[in-house]
């Protein structure tokens, strides 16, 4: 198959289709929250009852993004893509007509089922089809448009809760999936001829329970889930020592660099995850926001990340990632602990702004140079999957947060004013140690030695792809 070459009208199309596919992903990820109060009203909802609506969608994505993207390997991108197209718009129609809470819960775990399969895939097509010199900018363009639909979330997601529904926001993904099955056919069909043998399903479905025992556990204070929840790891990690084709190569943990890089990401996107959740439901449940209006305030977050996030991923290239990755998290806590202002009697100018600015700043310092650090880390041949766990850990932060921070700062058992004014404060700072702790651990585990990221082989071996299986390249 000819490589196609960036700037093409067919590189145009592949482009245009993967980026609608897991753009309907990330929108998903970021826009509920948005609408967690209209849920709850809605729907009579328990704090719990919102937090699975969020959790839900997360814990079946991050457990089942390694195979996804194997599964695709091994049966064609282009037709994995397609049945996680298929899945993802079905589960979203579900979750706008779900009459109650348990079915919206149930659509949202089927929604990222279908994402798991739409995000690595995207990835892997753009890798196996654009032309090796053309293949790192054909994904820097992807990341950037994909990256706009997590930036316009918050105001959609708000004014479609205002001037609609919140069930709207789970419907607009069918004009969307419809526009890329009616494109699809410019998508050339690919595979890995190196992919051999079963996916390892029984690994992505033990790390499916294992998740979903801790998010239950920590939800519902069931506390022996917990301990269901380390005896499923631990299987976790047999099955992966002794499976032939492993979704996630253990060695790769053998790097210190990648280790750290890792933690780093659980502890920022942890703070990234309790920002976006009880940020906005403060705003809306305590200060009496809109929808609109919250969505809104969170803007310059998402825009300072898409203007300086590049630039700083250039920088960590010259001085090393170690300065930025502990100064980042540093100034992430800093913008968390800001944030804590957004009580009653402050303006958004003196209670929300100064937070969101700081917040979004040290999001934009930490991201760039945590990604390359990530790819850096491993050898040529682990990059996908490294890739992948690193997308992984950082959905794994967020719904952990999600899940915790409620809990722990005793806001009450329904979604209400007094309960999230009660605990909202204690959370934001909560969540800034933990931020802090991220600096902390990149400072004792990153090298501050230049990394660059390892020349990837042509059509095996994605860049930046979290779809692989960790299989080396022939």
């Amino acid at each position: 198959m000819a490589r196609l070459r960036y700037g093409t009208t067919e590189a145009r199309w592949v482009l245009l289709v993967t980026v609608l596919g897991s753009g309907m992903v990330f929108l998903d990820g970021t826009v509920v929250n948005i609408a967690v109060p209209a849920i709850g009203r809605d729907l009579h909802a328990s704090i719990a009852g919102v937090q699975w609506v969020l959790d839900a969608y997360l814990v079946v994505l991050s457990a089942l993004l390694l195979l996804g993207g194997a599964l695709g390997d091994r049966y064609g991108r282009r037709r994995v893509f397609l049945v996680g197209l298929c899945a993802f718009t079905a589960s979203s129609v579900l979750c706008g007509v779900a009459p109650n809470l348990d079915l919206l819960v149930a659509a949202r775990a089927l929604e990222g089922a279908g994402g798991a399969l739409l995000v690595p895939g995207s990835l892997a097509i753009l890798s196996s089809v654009f032309d090796e010199d053309d293949r790192r900018r054909a994904i820097g363009a992807w990341s950037g448009l994909a990256g706009v639909s997590t930036a316009i979330a918050p105001l959609i997601g708000g004014w479609l809760t205002d001037a609609v529904s919140w069930r709207a926001i789970f419907l607009l993904n069918v004009p969307l999936a419809a526009a890329a099955v009616a494109f699809l056919h410019h998508v050339p069909e690919t595979r890995d001829p190196e992919a051999t043998g079963r996916p390892d399903v029984p690994g992505a479905l033990v790390a499916s329970m294992a998740l979903g025992a801790m998010t239950a556990g920590l939800i519902e204070q069931v506390w022996w889930l917990e301990g269901v929840a380390v005896a499923l790891v631990v299987c976790f990690v047999i099955i992966e020592r002794t499976v032939a084709n492993p979704l996630l190569p253990l060695e790769v943990f053998r790097s210190m660099q990648f280790t750290g890089a890792n933690l780093t990401t659980l502890a920022v996107y942890g703070a990234l995850g309790g920002v976006m959740f009880l940020v906005v439901v403060n705003l809306e449940v305590v200060l009496g926001y809109s929808a609109v209006g919250a969505g809104s305030s969170l803007l310059p977050i998402t825009l300072l990340m898409l203007v300086l996030s590049p630039r700083m991923g250039q920088l960590s290239q010259r001085i090393g990632p170690r300065l930025p990755m502990t100064v980042g998290p540093l100034v992430v806590a800093a913008g968390t602990l800001l944030l804590a202002l957004a009580t009653p009697g402050h303006s958004y100018l003196r209670g929300v702004l100064p937070g969101v600015v700081t917040f979004g700043l040290g999001l934009s310092i930490t991201v760039g140079p945590l990604t390359g650090t990530v790819l850096a880390a491993v050898e040529g041949r682990h990059v996908g999957v490294a890739s992948g766990v690193n997308n992984a850990v950082s959905r794994v932060a967020g719904l952990v947060a999600v899940a915790v921070l409620p809990v722990v700062t005793h806001m009450g058992s329904r979604l209400d004013r007094g309960g999230v004014a009660h605990g909202y404060r204690e959370a934001m700072v909560l969540s800034a140690v933990v931020a802090a702790v991220g600096g902390i651990v990149a400072a004792l585990t990153i090298r501050s030695a230049v990394g660059v990221a390892p020349t990837l082989h042509p059509a095996t071996q994605p860049c930046h792809d979290p779809s692989r299986s960790g299989r080396a390249p022939g």
